[in-house]
Order: structure tokens, then C-alpha cells, then sequence
């Protein structure tokens, strides 16, 4: 395995990092709300940093996906990506790709999904879709959303067509998050079979892993820069301990989350099985995540327990993508399942 990021991959990353450096400042995203930034959206098409998905490939992803989660930017950036540019350009048809791909690389369409499948939608011989999906992240954003049916094949929908409709939903995090309610809507089929959903939501899954580290890493690295400004008892806080333990502890899970899903992605861009790896990289993201930005938060001391502070959007980000990739205890069971089946 070579994680080391190609020429045009760390070319996308350090542009990505310098854009939502610069635009997704603490008081533009208090300013948006539980909405999205349609300024910084426009600023990452106009560069190119949505087509160029294609190119970079999914590690490339999590590298761009990274950049955003560090300062947890308001725009629907992974959902577009996994579940409408990736999913489109390997499993639709060439039609489907001429006709849906041009205006999901410039940010003109949003794509979003109603993943995983819950089995709350079912689709008749004619396409019709049927059904309710409680959230589905940026969905207020969307004029696209890809939908698993019952037996796991894959329908693509517009938002504004007949028998379909949204209504917004507020989760812990503001991802411009609604609930989707279909009744015999029209539907195109995307891919041959269930196959098409397995790789989509495994690349989902890396993806929003990626998502995670950065978010992680931008708790911990606002709470490294406030326990060293910090003094108690005549030296800094960082200089503790306690402090010194917990924020390590802290590194060492948001390495964990980052090298699983760099694996997981790197194992998909060779063409190899890496089911069972996004599994595992989900699973760090939701536990070890979880962990990382209540200690981003807590290392704050009273400060950390300010809602109008920048840590307490990493805390947010950082619980609501622990609640969207699933529980541990669902997730272990689930990679076992896989695990007892390649055995």
C-alpha cells in the first residue's frame, strides 16, 4: 500500500485547503445557518475541486474531504460526490453520464442520498418509487438523490418531480438535512443489481471517515492552540499532564480514523475488495471520532461549554456523522457478517 498522495492529488488537497481557509471563516458559518454556503460552493466549482473527483480518485476524495472537515465548511461537497458523480460514472449508463455528469461537476446540480437502505422504499415493475426516508443529509441543497430500494438496486430521482417531497429536518449538525417522502415517483435505475449499492455505500463510507479526520483534527488543533495560550497555576495548561494524556490520546485516534480510510480508499482505486475496510474505517470514525471532538471540546474548560464557540461546531459535526454512519455495535456486527462470509 502507498498512501502518499500523487502530484495532482496533494495539488487538489492544498488548493482545497487554501479556499476553505479563507472562506469558511467562523463568522460566514455562523451566518449560514443550518444552510449551506452557496458562495463557497460556487468557489470550489469554479476551481474545479467537484469535477476533479474523477480524477483523483476516492483517497483523493478523503484528502479534499479532510480539508473541509477541519473547518467543518458548510457545503454538500461528499454528498455530491459519493452519491452522485462516483456512483454515475461507474455504474450509469453512457447516457446517463452525458446527461447527469456535467452539471454535477459544476455545482449546477446537487446530489444527495438516502443511505444506508432501511428498507422503507419500494419500488413497482414501472420504476415508481414509494416510501419515506426520516433524513437524508443535505437534502434542502439537492436537485438529486440517489435511493436504494428494498432489494438494494439503486434509483436516481429529482426533487422537483411528481411524487416527491421534502420537508426540512434539523440533526445535530447543520447539514441542510430533510425528510424525504415518495409516492410513486419517477425514477431512473442506476446500475445492474445490488452491487452498484454495496460500492456505493462503501465509498460513502470512506469518504465520510475522511470527513471525520478532519474534523477531528481541527478540534484537536484548536484545543492544542487554546492549552497553550491557557495558564493555570503560572504555566500553560498543555504543559499538564492530564492535558498532555488526553490530547495525545486524542492524536492517536484521529491517526487511526485517517490511516483506515486512507486504506479503504486506496484499496478502491486499485480495482480490490475494500468492504470490509470501509467497515472498519467507519467504525473508527464513529467511535474514536466521537471521542476526540468531546475532548476537543472539554479540553476548552468552561470555554468549550460556549455554543457560539468554533470547537462546538467540531463537537456537532463530529456527533452527527457518528449518528450517520451508524453505531459501533452495528457496524462490528455488520463487518462480522462479512468476515464469517469470506471465511
Amino acid at each position: 500500500m502507498d498512501f502518499h498522495p500523487t502530484e495532482e492529488q496533494a495539488a487538489a488537497a492544498g488548493l482545497a485547503a487554501s479556499i476553505f481557509r479563507d472562506l469558511a471563516t467562523h463568522e460566514r458559518l455562523a451566518a449560514a445557518g443550518t444552510g449551506s454556503d452557496s458562495e463557497l460552493w460556487k468557489a470550489l466549482a469554479s476551481c474545479g475541486l467537484i469535477a476533479a473527483v474523477q480524477d483523483v480518485g476516492l483517497l483523493g476524495l478523503v484528502l479534499l474531504l479532510e480539508e473541509q472537515g477541519r473547518t467543518t465548511a458548510q457545503v454538500p461537497y461528499a454528498a455530491t460526490c459519493v452519491y452522485g458523480i462516483l456512483p454515475l460514472a461507474a455504474h450509469g449508463s453512457a447516457e446517463q453520464r452525458a446527461r447527469l455528469l456535467p452539471s454535477l461537476r459544476t455545482g449546477e446540480a446537487v446530489a444527495t442520498g438516502a443511505f444506508p437502505v432501511r428498507r422503507a422504499v419500494t419500488a413497482s415493475p414501472d420504476g415508481g418509487l414509494t416510501g419515506t426516508a426520516a433524513v437524508v443529509p443535505w437534502l434542502r441543497d439537492a436537485t438529486h438523490v440517489l435511493v436504494p430500494d428494498e432489494d438494494r438496486v439503486l434509483w436516481l430521482i429529482r426533487t422537483d418531480a411528481p411524487g416527491v417531497a421534502t420537508a426540512p429536518v434539523e440533526t445535530t449538525a447543520p447539514w441542510s438535512a430533510g425528510r424525504l417522502t415518495l409516492t410513486g415517483a419517477e425514477a431512473e435505475r442506476v446500475g445492474t443489481g445490488p452491487e452498484a449499492y454495496e460500492d456505493t455505500l462503501a465509498a460513502a463510507r470512506t469518504a465520510f471517515a475522511g470527513l471525520q479526520a478532519g474534523v477531528c483534527a481541527g478540534s484537536l488543533a484548536r484545543a492544542v492552540a487554546y492549552t497553550s495560550a491557557r495558564e493555570q497555576f503560572g504555566r500553560p495548561l498543555s504543559t499538564h499532564q492530564a492535558v498532555m494524556l488526553r490530547a495525545a490520546d486524542a492524536h492517536m485516534d484521529t491517526e487511526a480514523i485517517r490511516v483506515t480510510a486512507y486504506e479503504a480508499a486506496w484499496r478502491t482505486d486499485q480495482g480490490l475488495d475494500a468492504r470490509e475496510h470501509a467497515l472498519t474505517a467507519a467504525w473508527w470514525a464513529s467511535e474514536a471520532g466521537k471521542r476526540v471532538v468531546h475532548t476537543g471540546q472539554h479540553l476548552h474548560g468552561g470555554t468549550g461549554a460556549d455554543l457560539e464557540h468554533p470547537v462546538h461546531r467540531h463537537f456537532l459535526w463530529g456527533r452527527q456523522l457518528d449518528a450517520y454512519l451508524g453505531c459501533g455495535s452495528e457496524l462490528l456486527a455488520e463487518l462480522g457478517a462479512v468476515l464469517a462470509q469470506k471465511g
